[in-house]
């Protein structure tokens, strides 16, 4: 009889294991595969002049994969526009980026041999609408919310 009972409670705690570890996996469980994207920002890059001008700018609008990369070729991930900016005529760029406080830049300079003194630039950085930096400067501008 002991034995019987013995055998009764091994198969018992067997059967119970196996049950647990065979069990569906939970409403709550994260599905497997890759983890979800970081979350994506847009960022507006504006650049005016008080004097009508033709300006070169420079900005981010790509995240570097790493900043090794970055490194290692700056201007791969900062191409480069020209534009004529002044009173009533802004350049616009709107960009998602997902860590605009790394990677958010915009920077602007006179083009060519005009006086560079008389452009007095401006430029601002909006965050989701958000303005977070503005800067402005007579032969240049730089927005960014890192320290270049």
């Amino acid at each position: 009889m002991r034995t019987t009972s013995r055998i009764c409670a091994v198969a018992f705690a067997v059967v119970c294991t196996a049950t647990g570890l065979a069990s569906p996996a939970l409403a709550d469980d994260p599905p497997p595969g890759d983890p979800p994207p970081p979350p994506a920002f847009n960022v507006r890059y504006t650049v005016t002049a008080d004097k009508p001008v033709n300006a070169e700018i420079y900005y981010r609008d790509t995240d570097p994969p790493t900043f090794s990369d970055y490194s290692h070729d700056p201007y791969v991930f900062s191409p480069n526009t020209e534009a004529t900016v002044g009173p009533g005529k802004p350049w616009v760029l709107e960009a998602t980026l997902t860590d605009p406080i790394q990677w958010g830049m915009v920077i602007v300079q006179a083009q060519g041999a005009l006086p560079l003194a008389a452009a007095g630039f401006n430029c601002t950085m909006a965050i989701n609408g958000v303005v977070v930096k503005t800067n402005s400067g007579p032969k240049g501008a730089l927005c960014s919310l890192r320290n270049w």
